[in-house]
């Protein structure tokens, strides 16, 4: 098989350009609409809000905030995890609606080594698919690396999830 390079010139920008000393999704939450709209909420709730990403993996890639600055799941209370869970169920519908994909990716990338680009924000990522496509993750062998029988992961996250209750 010849290997096929995958363009995404825009992603440059995002990689080579300037880094601000300030948190991307604290400055959209309090931008109004004199702001850029890839730069401001699409979508405001009391406790978070859905974003357009700048840099998308694919057209109407959303991502989905806390207003309050926190980087890991088990800081958000129950009234943020649920908003943030309405707003990502909205987006879906909105992308529905606007842009008839065939499915969804719907993520979390929790800290550097997991993929996150911005690690000390917390935020869903929402990306419409299309059957066919191949601009999020494109899949180059059936392949799978797996470091752990999944017998054993079932018992260690068995274990956990009675650990915490």
């Amino acid at each position: 098989m010849t290997e096929q390079p995958l363009w995404a010139p825009w992603r440059i920008q995002y990689i080579t350009g300037p880094k601000s000393d300030q948190c991307v999704f604290c400055v959209a939450a309090s931008a109004d609409e004199t702001t850029e709209p890839y730069q401001r909420p699409l979508e405001r709730g009391r406790r978070g809000f859905t974003l357009l990403n700048a840099f998308p993996y694919t057209s109407g890639h959303l991502m989905v905030a806390p207003f309050r600055h926190v980087a890991t799941l088990d800081e958000l209370d129950d009234e943020e995890l649920t908003e943030l869970m309405r707003l990502a169920q909205r987006g879906i519908a909105a992308q529905r609606a606007a842009m008839s994909p065939d499915g969804f990716n719907v993520g979390l990338n929790l800290g550097r080594v997991a993929g996150a680009g911005i690690a000390d924000h917390l935020h869903l990522h929402v990306v419409p698919r299309w059957e066919g496509d191949n601009s999020f993750m494109p899949v180059l062998a059936d392949i799978r690396v797996l470091p752990q029988a999944l017998e054993a992961t079932y018992q260690v996250l068995s274990r956990a999830l009675k650990e915490i209750g």
